[in-house]
Protein backbone atom coordinates (compact mmCIF):
# COMPACT_ATOMS: atom_id res chain seq x y z
CA UNK A 1 0.00 0.00 0.00
CA UNK A 2 1.42 3.36 -0.98
CA UNK A 3 2.44 5.72 1.78
CA UNK A 4 0.78 9.09 2.25
CA UNK A 5 2.48 12.30 0.96
CA UNK A 6 4.63 14.19 3.47
CA UNK A 7 2.08 16.99 3.71
CA UNK A 8 -0.60 14.47 4.74
CA UNK A 9 1.43 12.53 7.31
CA UNK A 10 -0.09 12.54 10.77
CA UNK A 11 1.41 15.37 12.79
CA UNK A 12 2.53 14.62 16.35
CA UNK A 13 0.09 16.05 18.84
CA UNK A 14 1.22 19.01 20.90
CA UNK A 15 -0.41 21.42 23.26
CA UNK A 16 -0.80 25.12 22.37
CA UNK A 17 1.89 25.93 24.93
CA UNK A 18 4.56 23.79 23.29
CA UNK A 19 3.67 24.29 19.63
CA UNK A 20 6.11 26.68 17.99
CA UNK A 21 4.31 27.03 14.65
CA UNK A 22 3.34 30.62 13.80
CA UNK A 23 1.02 31.91 11.11
CA UNK A 24 3.00 33.42 8.24
CA UNK A 25 1.96 35.80 5.48
CA UNK A 26 3.44 36.57 2.07
CA UNK A 27 4.56 40.17 1.55
CA UNK A 28 6.21 41.62 -1.54
CA UNK A 29 8.63 44.51 -1.06
CA UNK A 30 9.94 46.72 -3.87
CA UNK A 31 13.20 48.65 -4.01
CA UNK A 32 13.73 52.00 -5.77
CA UNK A 33 14.83 50.29 -8.98
CA UNK A 34 11.43 48.58 -9.31
CA UNK A 35 12.66 45.11 -8.43
CA UNK A 36 10.54 43.14 -5.97
CA UNK A 37 11.35 40.61 -3.28
CA UNK A 38 8.86 38.18 -1.74
CA UNK A 39 9.29 37.47 1.95
CA UNK A 40 7.40 35.31 4.42
CA UNK A 41 6.77 37.11 7.69
CA UNK A 42 4.84 36.32 10.88
CA UNK A 43 1.45 37.95 11.17
CA UNK A 44 2.66 39.98 14.16
CA UNK A 45 5.81 41.39 12.52
CA UNK A 46 6.16 45.17 12.83
CA UNK A 47 7.48 47.55 10.19
CA UNK A 48 10.68 48.07 12.20
CA UNK A 49 11.34 44.31 12.40
CA UNK A 50 10.74 43.86 8.67
CA UNK A 51 13.12 46.73 7.88
CA UNK A 52 15.81 45.12 10.04
CA UNK A 53 15.24 41.81 8.24
CA UNK A 54 15.64 43.52 4.84
CA UNK A 55 18.74 45.37 6.05
CA UNK A 56 20.26 42.04 7.09
CA UNK A 57 19.36 40.27 3.83
CA UNK A 58 20.57 43.18 1.67
CA UNK A 59 23.80 43.67 3.65
CA UNK A 60 22.99 47.34 4.34
CA UNK A 61 24.28 49.47 7.19
CA UNK A 62 21.70 49.41 9.98
CA UNK A 63 21.61 53.08 11.02
CA UNK A 64 17.91 53.08 12.05
CA UNK A 65 16.95 55.31 9.13
CA UNK A 66 15.33 52.67 6.92
CA UNK A 67 11.58 52.77 6.41
CA UNK A 68 8.76 50.79 4.87
CA UNK A 69 6.66 52.98 2.56
CA UNK A 70 3.01 52.42 1.66
CA UNK A 71 2.79 53.50 -1.98
CA UNK A 72 -0.39 54.04 -4.04
CA UNK A 73 0.70 54.76 -7.65
CA UNK A 74 -2.77 55.39 -9.12
CA UNK A 75 -3.66 57.93 -6.44
CA UNK A 76 -0.13 59.38 -6.30
CA UNK A 77 0.13 58.88 -2.51
CA UNK A 78 2.72 57.49 -0.14
CA UNK A 79 3.53 57.41 3.57
CA UNK A 80 6.13 55.82 5.81
CA UNK A 81 4.73 53.18 8.14
CA UNK A 82 5.33 53.84 11.82
CA UNK A 83 7.78 51.38 13.35
CA UNK A 84 5.15 49.74 15.58
CA UNK A 85 2.55 49.15 12.84
CA UNK A 86 1.83 45.54 11.88
CA UNK A 87 2.75 45.03 8.23
CA UNK A 88 0.09 42.38 7.58
CA UNK A 89 -2.67 44.62 8.92
CA UNK A 90 -1.58 47.50 6.70
CA UNK A 91 -1.35 45.22 3.67
CA UNK A 92 -4.93 44.02 4.27
CA UNK A 93 -6.20 47.61 3.85
CA UNK A 94 -4.25 48.28 0.62
CA UNK A 95 -5.58 48.04 -2.94
CA UNK A 96 -4.29 45.52 -5.47
CA UNK A 97 -2.24 48.20 -7.27
CA UNK A 98 -0.59 49.41 -4.04
CA UNK A 99 2.82 48.22 -2.89
CA UNK A 100 5.44 48.44 -0.16
CA UNK A 101 8.73 50.24 -0.89
CA UNK A 102 11.95 49.88 1.10
CA UNK A 103 13.93 53.12 1.32
CA UNK A 104 15.80 55.55 3.54
CA UNK A 105 13.95 58.19 5.56
CA UNK A 106 16.34 60.30 7.63
CA UNK A 107 13.54 62.64 8.75
CA UNK A 108 11.42 59.97 10.44
CA UNK A 109 12.33 61.15 13.96
CA UNK A 110 14.23 64.35 13.18
CA UNK A 111 11.55 66.43 14.94
CA UNK A 112 12.61 64.92 18.29
CA UNK A 113 16.13 66.24 17.71
CA UNK A 114 15.23 69.65 16.23
CA UNK A 115 11.61 70.43 17.18
CA UNK A 116 11.83 74.18 16.55
CA UNK A 117 12.69 73.51 12.89
CA UNK A 118 9.50 71.48 12.46
CA UNK A 119 7.13 73.67 14.48
CA UNK A 120 7.38 77.42 13.68
CA UNK A 121 6.10 79.60 16.51
CA UNK A 122 3.42 81.25 14.36
CA UNK A 123 1.82 77.86 13.65
CA UNK A 124 1.73 76.52 17.23
CA UNK A 125 -1.02 77.71 19.60
CA UNK A 126 -1.76 76.60 23.15
CA UNK A 127 -5.08 76.61 24.95
CA UNK A 128 -3.48 78.63 27.73
CA UNK A 129 -1.49 81.72 26.77
CA UNK A 130 2.24 81.52 27.46
CA UNK A 131 4.69 84.34 27.90
CA UNK A 132 7.94 84.19 25.99
CA UNK A 133 9.39 81.45 23.79
CA UNK A 134 8.70 77.85 24.79
CA UNK A 135 11.90 75.77 25.15
CA UNK A 136 12.20 72.81 22.75
CA UNK A 137 11.83 70.21 25.53
CA UNK A 138 8.58 71.79 26.73
CA UNK A 139 7.30 72.02 23.16
CA UNK A 140 7.59 68.25 22.69
CA UNK A 141 6.19 67.50 26.15
CA UNK A 142 3.06 69.47 25.30
CA UNK A 143 2.59 67.41 22.14
CA UNK A 144 3.21 64.08 23.86
CA UNK A 145 1.27 64.66 27.10
CA UNK A 146 -2.35 63.57 26.78
CA UNK A 147 -3.36 66.13 29.41
CA UNK A 148 -2.22 69.10 27.29
CA UNK A 149 -4.17 70.65 24.42
CA UNK A 150 -1.76 71.93 21.75
CA UNK A 151 -2.94 72.80 18.28
CA UNK A 152 -1.53 73.73 14.89
CA UNK A 153 -3.14 76.63 13.09
CA UNK A 154 -2.77 78.37 9.76
CA UNK A 155 -4.07 78.68 6.22
CA UNK A 156 -4.33 75.64 3.94
CA UNK A 157 -5.78 75.10 0.49
CA UNK A 158 -8.57 72.50 0.59
CA UNK A 159 -9.82 70.67 -2.49
CA UNK A 160 -13.59 70.84 -2.61
CA UNK A 161 -15.21 67.40 -2.68
CA UNK A 162 -16.34 66.40 -6.17
CA UNK A 163 -14.78 69.51 -7.76
CA UNK A 164 -11.49 70.50 -9.30
CA UNK A 165 -11.31 73.82 -7.43
CA UNK A 166 -9.33 74.54 -4.26
CA UNK A 167 -10.39 76.88 -1.46
CA UNK A 168 -8.11 78.65 1.03
CA UNK A 169 -9.32 78.21 4.61
CA UNK A 170 -7.99 78.81 8.11
CA UNK A 171 -7.43 75.42 9.73
CA UNK A 172 -6.91 74.01 13.22
CA UNK A 173 -5.38 70.60 13.95
CA UNK A 174 -6.19 69.17 17.38
CA UNK A 175 -6.18 65.74 18.98
CA UNK A 176 -9.86 65.43 18.14
CA UNK A 177 -9.39 66.11 14.42
CA UNK A 178 -8.79 68.66 11.67
CA UNK A 179 -11.16 71.66 11.68
CA UNK A 180 -11.71 74.62 9.38
CA UNK A 181 -13.12 77.99 10.40
CA UNK A 182 -16.28 79.08 8.63
CA UNK A 183 -15.63 82.69 9.67
CA UNK A 184 -12.13 84.01 8.97
CA UNK A 185 -9.68 82.92 11.66
CA UNK A 186 -12.27 82.48 14.40
CA UNK A 187 -11.84 79.40 16.60
CA UNK A 188 -15.16 79.70 18.39
CA UNK A 189 -16.90 76.29 18.50
CA UNK A 190 -19.86 77.54 16.45
CA UNK A 191 -17.50 78.57 13.65
CA UNK A 192 -15.52 75.28 13.50
CA UNK A 193 -16.35 72.52 11.05
CA UNK A 194 -14.77 69.04 11.36
CA UNK A 195 -13.03 68.02 8.13
CA UNK A 196 -11.25 64.82 9.14
CA UNK A 197 -10.88 62.48 12.10
CA UNK A 198 -7.37 61.41 13.15
CA UNK A 199 -8.19 58.11 14.84
CA UNK A 200 -9.28 56.11 11.78
CA UNK A 201 -7.18 57.91 9.15
CA UNK A 202 -3.59 58.22 8.00
CA UNK A 203 -1.74 61.13 6.47
CA UNK A 204 -0.03 60.79 3.09
CA UNK A 205 2.31 62.86 0.96
CA UNK A 206 0.80 63.55 -2.47
CA UNK A 207 3.60 63.12 -5.00
CA UNK A 208 1.53 64.16 -8.04
CA UNK A 209 -0.35 67.09 -6.50
CA UNK A 210 -0.09 69.71 -9.25
CA UNK A 211 -0.21 67.34 -12.21
CA UNK A 212 -2.95 64.93 -11.10
CA UNK A 213 -5.02 67.05 -8.73
CA UNK A 214 -4.45 70.62 -9.95
CA UNK A 215 -3.03 71.74 -6.58
CA UNK A 216 -2.03 75.43 -6.28
CA UNK A 217 1.47 74.52 -4.97
CA UNK A 218 3.77 71.48 -4.93
CA UNK A 219 3.35 70.97 -1.17
CA UNK A 220 0.29 68.72 -1.21
CA UNK A 221 -0.75 66.11 1.34
CA UNK A 222 -3.98 64.30 2.17
CA UNK A 223 -5.87 62.48 4.89
CA UNK A 224 -7.05 59.04 3.82
CA UNK A 225 -9.56 56.94 5.82
CA UNK A 226 -8.31 53.45 6.73
CA UNK A 227 -11.56 51.63 5.93
CA UNK A 228 -12.35 53.26 2.60
CA UNK A 229 -12.19 51.76 -0.86
CA UNK A 230 -9.19 53.84 -1.80
CA UNK A 231 -11.14 56.06 -4.15
CA UNK A 232 -10.23 59.65 -4.94
CA UNK A 233 -13.50 61.05 -3.56
CA UNK A 234 -12.68 59.65 -0.11
CA UNK A 235 -9.47 61.66 0.22
CA UNK A 236 -9.28 65.00 2.01
CA UNK A 237 -6.77 66.83 -0.21
CA UNK A 238 -4.80 69.66 1.40
CA UNK A 239 -2.05 71.97 0.20
CA UNK A 240 0.43 74.19 2.09
CA UNK A 241 2.27 77.30 0.93
CA UNK A 242 5.77 75.82 1.47
CA UNK A 243 7.63 72.69 2.55
CA UNK A 244 8.01 73.82 6.16
CA UNK A 245 4.25 74.28 6.46
CA UNK A 246 3.48 70.87 4.99
CA UNK A 247 6.05 69.20 7.25
CA UNK A 248 4.59 70.92 10.32
CA UNK A 249 1.02 69.77 9.60
CA UNK A 250 2.04 66.20 8.78
CA UNK A 251 4.36 65.84 11.79
CA UNK A 252 1.72 67.21 14.16
CA UNK A 253 -0.81 64.73 12.72
CA UNK A 254 1.54 61.84 13.60
CA UNK A 255 2.16 63.18 17.10
CA UNK A 256 -1.55 63.71 17.81
CA UNK A 257 -2.45 60.27 16.46
CA UNK A 258 0.25 58.17 18.15
CA UNK A 259 1.52 60.35 21.01
CA UNK A 260 4.06 58.74 23.35
CA UNK A 261 4.28 55.63 21.13
CA UNK A 262 6.27 57.68 18.59
CA UNK A 263 8.75 58.71 21.28
CA UNK A 264 9.13 55.08 22.36
CA UNK A 265 9.79 54.11 18.73
CA UNK A 266 12.47 56.81 18.56
CA UNK A 267 14.18 55.68 21.79
CA UNK A 268 14.26 51.91 21.15
CA UNK A 269 17.28 51.97 18.76
CA UNK A 270 19.17 54.25 21.15
CA UNK A 271 18.47 51.92 24.06
CA UNK A 272 19.69 48.93 22.03
CA UNK A 273 22.82 50.86 21.06
CA UNK A 274 23.52 51.70 24.72
CA UNK A 275 23.03 48.06 25.68
CA UNK A 276 25.37 46.83 22.94
CA UNK A 277 28.04 49.39 23.88
CA UNK A 278 28.61 47.49 27.14
CA UNK A 279 29.72 44.45 25.13
CA UNK A 280 31.50 45.92 22.14
CA UNK A 281 33.20 49.11 21.03
CA UNK A 282 30.70 51.58 19.54
CA UNK A 283 30.86 52.11 15.78
CA UNK A 284 30.89 55.76 14.81
CA UNK A 285 29.03 56.85 11.74
CA UNK A 286 29.71 59.97 9.70
CA UNK A 287 25.94 60.31 9.39
CA UNK A 288 25.82 61.25 13.05
CA UNK A 289 26.46 64.87 13.88
CA UNK A 290 29.51 63.95 15.94
CA UNK A 291 32.46 64.88 13.72
CA UNK A 292 34.60 67.91 14.58
CA UNK A 293 37.71 69.57 13.18
CA UNK A 294 40.88 68.23 14.85
CA UNK A 295 44.50 69.32 14.99
CA UNK A 296 47.09 66.53 15.25
CA UNK A 297 50.18 68.65 14.66
CA UNK A 298 51.21 68.49 18.33
CA UNK A 299 51.99 65.57 20.61
CA UNK A 300 48.29 65.05 21.31
CA UNK A 301 45.19 65.87 19.27
CA UNK A 302 42.92 68.77 20.10
CA UNK A 303 39.48 69.96 18.95
CA UNK A 304 39.56 73.17 16.86
CA UNK A 305 36.81 75.42 18.25
CA UNK A 306 37.69 78.58 16.28
CA UNK A 307 35.85 78.42 12.91
CA UNK A 308 38.51 80.57 11.20
CA UNK A 309 41.26 78.22 12.37
CA UNK A 310 39.14 75.23 11.32
CA UNK A 311 38.76 76.71 7.81
CA UNK A 312 42.51 77.24 7.58
CA UNK A 313 43.18 73.68 8.75
CA UNK A 314 40.68 72.40 6.18
CA UNK A 315 42.54 74.12 3.34
CA UNK A 316 45.90 72.83 4.60
CA UNK A 317 44.51 69.31 4.76
CA UNK A 318 43.30 69.55 1.18
CA UNK A 319 46.72 70.70 0.01
CA UNK A 320 48.36 67.89 2.01
CA UNK A 321 46.18 65.31 0.26
CA UNK A 322 47.22 66.78 -3.08
CA UNK A 323 50.95 66.63 -2.22
CA UNK A 324 50.69 63.02 -1.02
CA UNK A 325 48.99 62.06 -4.27
CA UNK A 326 51.71 63.80 -6.32
CA UNK A 327 54.43 61.89 -4.45
CA UNK A 328 52.62 58.61 -5.16
CA UNK A 329 52.49 59.45 -8.87
CA UNK A 330 56.23 60.22 -8.93
CA UNK A 331 57.02 56.90 -7.26
CA UNK A 332 54.85 55.07 -9.76
CA UNK A 333 52.27 52.34 -9.31
CA UNK A 334 52.41 48.62 -10.02
CA UNK A 335 48.71 48.55 -10.82
CA UNK A 336 47.86 47.85 -14.49
CA UNK A 337 45.27 50.65 -14.25
CA UNK A 338 46.75 54.12 -14.59
CA UNK A 339 46.42 56.23 -11.44
CA UNK A 340 44.48 59.04 -13.13
CA UNK A 341 42.13 56.48 -14.70
CA UNK A 342 41.52 54.92 -11.28
CA UNK A 343 40.70 58.34 -9.80
CA UNK A 344 38.08 58.93 -12.48
CA UNK A 345 36.10 55.75 -11.70
CA UNK A 346 36.83 54.95 -8.04
CA UNK A 347 33.64 56.71 -6.90
CA UNK A 348 31.27 54.60 -8.99
CA UNK A 349 30.77 51.96 -6.27
CA UNK A 350 29.96 54.54 -3.57
CA UNK A 351 26.38 54.61 -2.28
CA UNK A 352 26.19 58.41 -2.58
CA UNK A 353 27.03 58.36 -6.31
CA UNK A 354 23.92 58.16 -8.52
CA UNK A 355 25.45 58.42 -11.98
CA UNK A 356 23.66 60.15 -14.85
CA UNK A 357 20.41 61.20 -13.19
CA UNK A 358 18.67 64.47 -13.97
CA UNK A 359 18.37 67.49 -11.70
CA UNK A 360 14.67 66.72 -11.23
CA UNK A 361 15.45 63.11 -10.31
CA UNK A 362 17.96 64.25 -7.68
CA UNK A 363 15.25 66.49 -6.17
CA UNK A 364 12.85 63.55 -6.03
CA UNK A 365 15.39 61.35 -4.21
CA UNK A 366 16.21 64.09 -1.68
CA UNK A 367 12.49 64.65 -1.04
CA UNK A 368 11.85 60.94 -0.55
CA UNK A 369 14.72 60.40 1.86
CA UNK A 370 13.82 63.15 4.29
CA UNK A 371 15.06 66.66 3.40
CA UNK A 372 17.19 66.94 6.55
CA UNK A 373 20.28 69.13 6.78
CA UNK A 374 23.32 67.46 5.20
CA UNK A 375 21.42 64.97 3.04
CA UNK A 376 23.42 64.70 -0.20
CA UNK A 377 24.24 62.82 -3.38
CA UNK A 378 26.69 63.19 -6.26
CA UNK A 379 25.77 62.85 -9.91
CA UNK A 380 27.23 63.44 -13.37
CA UNK A 381 26.68 66.99 -14.63
CA UNK A 382 24.16 67.30 -17.47
CA UNK A 383 25.74 70.46 -18.88
CA UNK A 384 29.39 69.35 -18.64
CA UNK A 385 30.05 65.61 -19.12
CA UNK A 386 33.50 65.96 -17.50
CA UNK A 387 32.10 67.56 -14.36
CA UNK A 388 29.99 66.36 -11.43
CA UNK A 389 27.32 67.96 -9.24
CA UNK A 390 26.91 67.79 -5.47
CA UNK A 391 23.20 67.98 -4.58
CA UNK A 392 22.76 69.02 -0.95
CA UNK A 393 19.78 69.73 1.33
CA UNK A 394 19.94 72.59 3.85
CA UNK A 395 17.00 74.14 5.72
CA UNK A 396 14.60 72.04 3.59
CA UNK A 397 15.96 73.64 0.42
CA UNK A 398 17.94 71.76 -2.23
CA UNK A 399 21.13 73.32 -3.58
CA UNK A 400 23.54 72.23 -6.31
CA UNK A 401 27.32 72.70 -6.39
CA UNK A 402 29.30 71.94 -9.53
CA UNK A 403 32.50 69.91 -9.11
CA UNK A 404 34.90 70.81 -11.87
CA UNK A 405 38.04 68.98 -12.98
CA UNK A 406 41.23 71.06 -13.06
CA UNK A 407 44.69 70.06 -14.24
CA UNK A 408 47.95 70.92 -12.53
CA UNK A 409 51.40 69.57 -13.41
CA UNK A 410 49.83 66.95 -15.63
CA UNK A 411 47.44 65.65 -12.97
CA UNK A 412 43.67 66.04 -12.83
CA UNK A 413 42.05 67.23 -9.59
CA UNK A 414 38.45 67.90 -8.55
CA UNK A 415 37.24 71.07 -6.83
CA UNK A 416 33.94 72.77 -6.02
CA UNK A 417 35.47 76.07 -4.85
CA UNK A 418 37.21 77.18 -8.07
CA UNK A 419 40.42 75.34 -7.26
CA UNK A 420 40.99 76.69 -3.75
CA UNK A 421 40.72 73.14 -2.37
CA UNK A 422 41.62 70.29 -4.73
CA UNK A 423 41.17 66.55 -4.45
CA UNK A 424 42.52 63.66 -6.49
CA UNK A 425 39.19 61.83 -6.49
CA UNK A 426 35.57 62.28 -5.43
CA UNK A 427 35.90 60.00 -2.40
CA UNK A 428 38.51 62.34 -0.92
CA UNK A 429 36.26 65.30 -1.68
CA UNK A 430 33.25 63.74 0.07
CA UNK A 431 35.29 62.65 3.11
CA UNK A 432 36.74 66.14 3.41
CA UNK A 433 33.33 67.86 3.39
CA UNK A 434 31.96 65.32 5.85
CA UNK A 435 34.52 66.68 8.28
CA UNK A 436 34.66 70.32 7.16
CA UNK A 437 31.89 72.59 5.95
CA UNK A 438 34.20 74.68 3.78
CA UNK A 439 32.20 76.71 1.23
CA UNK A 440 29.07 74.59 1.76
CA UNK A 441 26.12 75.72 3.96
CA UNK A 442 26.58 72.60 6.13
CA UNK A 443 28.67 69.43 6.35
CA UNK A 444 27.77 66.33 4.36
CA UNK A 445 25.98 64.10 6.86
CA UNK A 446 23.54 61.67 5.26
CA UNK A 447 24.22 60.00 1.89
CA UNK A 448 21.19 59.33 -0.31
CA UNK A 449 21.24 55.56 -0.64
CA UNK A 450 19.36 53.34 -3.10
CA UNK A 451 19.63 49.60 -2.39
CA UNK A 452 18.63 46.73 -4.68
CA UNK A 453 16.81 43.98 -2.80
Amino acid sequence: MCGEPDSLQKMPSCSPDCCLLRAVEIVKIFSEDGMGKVVEIPADMTARDLCQLLVYKSHCVDDNSWALVEHHPLLGLERCLEDHELVVQVQASMNSDSRFLFRKNYAKYEFFRNPLTFFPEHMVAWCQETNGTIPPSQLLQNFLASSSCPEIQGYLYVKEVGRKSWKKLYMFLRRSGLYCSTKGTSKEPRHLQLLADLEDSNIFTVITGKKQHGAPTEYTFCIKPNKGRGELKELRMLCAEDEQGRTCWMTAFRLFKYGIVLYQNYKIPQQRKTLLSHFSAPVRSVSENSLVAMDFSGRIGRVIDNPVEAQSAALEEGHAWRKRSQRMNMLGSHSPLHHSSLNSVIHIAQLWFHGRITREESHRIIHQQGQVDGLFLLRVSQSNPKAFVLTLCHHQKIKHFQILPCEEDGQVFFSLDDGATKFTDLIQLVEFYQLNRGVLPCKLRHPCTVVAL
